[in-house]
């Protein structure tokens, strides 16, 4: 036979049972119901017991339908006291449990533990176990095995599964490491694995922290619901209407076993500061993910969880934060106080919100160490005790818890890294920093300024002087054009007269006559444009018949021709230049007859075609 998936609603006057029975003959099926007791028939489904947390009575209001398209039965059954609330109808595994085997009592028990259990339901707790001196024990005194796991009921695991457990949990050898010990160490590991550098870094550059602390998990938005609801009626409601479970969940909680546990006072206190520390773990991973889950997320819950990954067995709930505090600021990639005191506040919601709420975390919780390797282990030690222990635990138990932790503070000065002086430290540090780079800007901003002045008094200085100059010198080409031509032309003659004799393009030898004929092409453009007077060529030829004497001297003529480009450009006079006429043609320029004439031959390319 197979147990069907079933989901319980309820409204002032009935209650409502949704059993999904796909491919059952709807013709035959049979249901029983008296009193908290419902049983259900259908081949091959088969719901044997299902104990509900009030009565119901049989007085023909009773409805039944079947859905052919969904598969699923409706019966509407009338309750026993009208406007009574069934409290925990979301609590499969604990519904499914039979109603002989709902009390925590033993098959065989001491009267002292009764006693004990009857006292527990109604003392109220103040959530702090007392404390004893510690005593020195000789070791072969001390048991062979030390407890823990879900209130410490578990023992010698990990002398079976040392190896699988290497990668779940920090310890080394927790059977023969008493509780003592193990908070000594994990003291030590936190203080050696702390790092102030990643710490600070994370403290002033927080945008990705900020950004994620904006994040708002299911959780914020049923608490408000649940605030908003209450402020108007005055009175507390049920906050199981604000938490729904998807049929994955649902799937789950009938997968789980049901199970009865017989805790002392101080196992049950450190069952509930267990829940505390394994739900803020999951809180600060849902935070920092946003929501989603990734191959980290195992990591991160059972990292910052002392009470998994030490086997950590607190006496406080101060003791829970401080721990949790110190995990945050040491392992993860994110180390920020802000991402605690989130954690502690969203706990305290889901708290709240009622074992309803508590339940979906769990199970949530449950599927990510069941879908890692070797994680899983952690939900047979504590994960799949706590999902079914929570749905039997008083809502007036998790609302007190809720309020403890409420109260209960938890500053940086508690963690025990010396935080705060770190960050003063840090402060005063910057502060210099910025005074420094203050200091240098303005040093800065002052030096080119000056530089600045004085290139543009240079600037302004060269440039007025050149303006002055190019004007200086506009006014000379302006007033003295020819002059100056003629003064070109002086000097060019007076380099010839203190130069050896040259032989420029063909020198020619006659009695009495010379023939000095030029070919350079610039300056054949330039004897095209103006013309001299001819007192000018008196002048050069009593200057060039002092200079150069050819019948006197024939025979040095030949040692001297030492040709030179340069002196050949220079060998064209400005005089030569003025001889072409208009025509193109090229004319001979004679001096009146002396001893030693000199003749210039100006030719052109008309000449020399």
């Amino acid at each position: 036979m197979l147990t069907p998936a079933f989901e319980l609603t309820q409204d002032p006057d009935f209650l409502t049972i949704i059993i999904k029975v796909p491919y059952a003959r709807a013709s035959e099926f049979d249901v029983y119901f008296e009193g908290e007791d419902f049983k259900f028939y259908a081949k091959p489904y088969f719901l044997r017991q299902l104990t509900l947390p009030g009565r119901i009575v049989e007085d023909g209001r009773e409805k039944a339908s079947y859905n052919t398209d969904k598969g699923t039965f409706t019966i509407q059954l009338p309750k026993e006291v009208p406007g009574q609330y069934f409290e925990g109808l979301d609590m499969l595994t604990s519904l499914l449990a039979p109603k002989k085997s709902r009390s925590a009592k033993p098959l065989v028990e001491e009267i002292a533990a009764s006693a004990e259990l009857s006292e527990e339901e109604e003392e109220e707790f103040d959530w702090e176990i007392e404390q004893t001196p510690y005593q020195e024990s000789a070791e072969n005194t001390l048991p062979l095995q030390h407890h823990y796991g879900f209130g410490n009921l578990r023992s010698g695991v990990f002398q079976r599964l040392q190896d699988e457990l290497s990668d779940v949990i920090d310890i080394k050898d927790p059977d023969q490491t008493p509780a003592d010990e193990r908070r000594r160490k994990r003291l030590a590991a936190e203080t050696a694995k702390f790092d102030p550098d990643h710490y600070l870094a994370d403290f002033f550059e927080d945008e990705a922290i900020q950004h994620v602390l904006k994040y708002k998990p299911w959780w914020v938005d049923a608490h408000r619901k649940m605030s908003a609801l209450q402020g108007e009626s005055h009175q507390e409601c049920d906050t199981h209407t604000f938490v729904v479970f998807s049929e994955e969940e649902r799937e789950q909680l009938r997968k789980f076993t049901n199970k009865s546990y017989l805790l002392d006072k101080r196992s049950r206190h450190h069952v509930y500061l267990g829940l505390i520390d394994i739900l803020l773990a999951y809180c600060y991973e849902i935070c920092i993910n946003e929501g989603d889950k990734n191959v980290e997320s195992s990591w991160n819950v059972r990292k910052l969880s002392a009470t998994l990954c030490w086997l950590e067995s607190f006496t406080s709930i101060h003791d829970v934060l401080v721990s949790f505090g110190r995990r945050v600021l040491c392992y993860p990639l994110h180390r920020h106080f802000g991402l605690v005191t989130r954690a502690c506040s969203d706990t305290v919601m889901i708290l709240q919100l009622g074992r309803a709420a508590v339940l979906k975390c769990l199970l949530d919780i449950h599927k990510i160490f069941m879908e890692n390797d070797p994680a899983y282990i952690l939900n047979d030690l504590f994960i799949t005790d706590y999902c079914i222990w929570i749905q039997k635990t008083k809502s007036k138990k998790l609302a007190a818890l809720s309020e403890s932790l409420q109260k209960t503070t938890l500053a940086k000065s508690h963690i025990g890294f010396e935080l705060e002086e770190l960050e003063a430290a840090a402060v005063l540090v910057q502060e210099e920093e910025s005074a420094l780079k203050a200091a240098g800007t303005v040093s800065k901003q002052q030096l080119p300024s000056s530089e600045s002045e004085t290139s543009d008094s240079e600037e302004s200085s060269s440039t007025s002087s050149s303006e002055t100059e190019g004007s200086d010198s506009d006014e000379r080409e302006s007033s003295t054009s020819e002059d100056g031509k003629i003064n070109s032309v002086q000097g060019t003659l007076q380099e010839e007269r203190t130069a050896p004799l040259i032989d420029c393009n063909g020198l020619r030898q006659g009695t009495n006559t010379s023939t000095f004929e030029v070919s350079d092409e610039k300056s054949k453009v330039s004897l095209q444009s103006t013309s001299v007077p001819g007192k000018l060529i008196e002048e050069l030829e009593k200057q060039m018949h002092t200079a150069i004497r050819l019948s006197e001297q024939p025979e040095g003529l030949a040692t001297a021709s030492c040709i030179l480009q340069e002196q050949e450009e220079n060998c064209v006079s400005e005089p030569d230049r003025h001889s072409k006429d208009t025509t193109g043609k090229g004319n001979f320029l004679e001096a009146s007859s002396k001893t030693n004439p000199l003749l210039f031959l100006c030719s052109t390319n008309d000449d020399e075609d």
